[in-house]
Formats: structure tokens, sequence, C-alpha cells
């Protein structure tokens, strides 16, 4: 039991918490009211106050792959009965959490990221459904990417081809070769909506720890935001995108791009080592058939 100095002391403890808690959400409140925007921290858009007004997702990775998707032999064949896009290489590493509900699922392949090598090496990302179903596929192209890796002289220039389950148009996202050192990396795409195309652009932060990006559109208004967890294990991002912005499309590049920060690293220094590479002569390039077939004359004789 107890003694009265113990309840006296926890009491004390407690109220110097929800002081502490008092004076943090007063703050808060205090900075939305004076900007009358969401608040913004490290260079990257915050959710305001109002749900309404943000469509927020969060896509977190897992530490281990002994995870529940895919563990054991009969889940895993289950899942490729479920989609053809669930290859035998499938690894499940993330969540799509919306509402605090598990609404997809993130995987890559690991043969061609973890087991091939020069210009075979590519990363290849799948979006699905809770129980599984195809959403989008994104595709590091390694042959633009090199194209212009060489362009830019050295400077690793990642590009993305995004396919998604219901779009006449594939969507293209590339890293920009402007970029001067210790200053943020910039990624752009564009949709097509109603014949025509709406541009967008991703802005790391400048003082960056976790992988944050802020979402503009075409008139350099910030619409979304990708807010890195540092203390995350695995890793972990959470998203939103106004909700005036917000439909499928966007919200699939945005889901996929958040998954790529991951490896986002390790892609450019696998660019940078082709071009080094193939500069000296120790590397011939060519194309891996899977990806030679994204390039190809859609308007060909077939």
């Amino acid at each position: 039991m107890a003694t009265s100095a113990t309840l006296a002391e926890a009491n004390a403890a407690a109220d110097d918490a929800a002081r502490e808690a008092r004076a943090e959400v007063l703050q808060r409140a205090r900075a939305e009211d004076e900007s009358g925007e969401p608040k913004i921290s490290r260079g990257t858009a915050r959710a305001s106050t109002s749900d309404k007004e943000w469509h927020k997702f969060v896509i977190d990775v897992w530490l281990t792959d002994l995870n529940p998707t895919e563990f054991g032999v009969y889940k895993r064949h289950r899942n490729r009965a479920r989609s053809r896009q669930f290859t035998q290489d499938m690894d499940i590493y993330a969540d799509v959490i919306e509402n605090g509900q598990r609404t997809g699922l993130m995987g890559y392949r690991k043969t061609p990221w973890k087991e091939n090598t020069g210009m075979d090496r590519r990363l290849i990302f799948k979006l699905f459904t809770k129980s599984m179903g195809w959403k989008a596929t994104m595709d590091l192209m390694v042959g633009r990417s090199l194209q212009l890796t060489m362009g830019a002289r050295g400077l690793p220039v990642t590009a993305f081809s995004i396919n998604t389950d219901d779009d006449d148009y594939i969507i293209y996202l590339e890293r920009s070769a402007f970029k001067w050192p210790f200053l943020p990396e910039h990624f752009s795409f564009f949709l097509m909506r109603d014949g025509n195309p709406e541009y967008y652009r991703l802005q790391r932060a400048y003082i960056n720890v976790g992988g944050d990006y802020t979402l503009y559109d075409q008139n350099n208004n910030k619409i979304g935001y990708v807010d890195g967890k540092i203390l995350s294990l695995a890793g972990k991002w959470k998203c939103g995108v106004k909700s005036e912005y917000a439909d499928k499309k966007l919200l699939t590049t945005m889901k996929l791009f958040a998954g790529m920060i991951i490896f986002n690293r390790g892609a450019r220094w696998h660019m940078w080592r082709l071009w080094k590479e193939v500069l000296s002569g120790k590397l011939k390039p060519t194309l891996e058939h899977q990806e030679a077939d994204l390039y190809k004359n859609p308007r060909r004789v077939r």
C-alpha cells in the first residue's frame, strides 16, 4: 500500500505533467492563431488543427521481414494467388495507415535490388490494398537515370515511372539535376487531368534528419507534406495533402514517394557507381529486358 508521502509525490508529478501539457497546447494554439495557417517546422508544411482540411496517411516501415502479412510459406502462396503482381521475391515492408486503420501495404522486389548487379540492379515498388489487391507500381528507370546522371556530370539523378491500376497515363517522378552542395534536393512530376498536365514539386527540408519534404503545386502553393519521424526504429512518415487536391492519383504518387525515401540514398549511390564504371569503361551499358519494354514505342507496328 502506498504511503501518504508516496501519494503526495505522485500527485505533484501529475500536476507538473498536466501543467507542461497545457502550456504546450496553448503555445501551439497561439502559433497557429497568429499565422492563420498550419504550423511549419523544419521546412515542412504541417497539418492544421482541422482534420477536414487535410487528407492524412502514414507510411510505417517494419523493422524485420517477419511481418504478419507474408510470414510463412502458406501466406506467401496465398498472397500470390490474390494478385499476380505479388511475385515470388516480393517483400512486404510497410503499412499504409489512414484514419488509424491499415488501408494498404507496400512491397518491393528483393531479387532485382539485393541480388542483381550493374544495370540489372533495379528498384521496383508495389502498392497493394490491405487484401493484397494491386494498386500501383513504381520502377527505378536505370537507363533514364543514368542518362540524366551523365548529363549532370555525375550528380546522381534518379527517375521513376509510376503505373496505376486505373489511369491511362504513366507518371514520371524525377530528382532534379539542379542541385547545389548542402542545399535540399527536389523531385518533380506531373499528372494528367482532363487532358491537361498539372505539375508538382517536392522539396526536401533545409534542416532534415527524418526525411521531410514539402509538396508544392505549379503555382508554388504548399499543398502537402511528408514528415519523417526520426525516433522510429525502421522508418515512419506522416503525410498529408490538402483535401481539395487529394484525389486518388496524387495520393497514390505521394504514398509511393514516401515509401521510396528509405531507399533514396541507396538509389543515388547506385547511379553514381554506374556513372563511374561506364565513364571508366569498366561497364558496358545494358538494359534489363523488363525495363527495356518500358521504353518501347507504343505506336510501333506489332
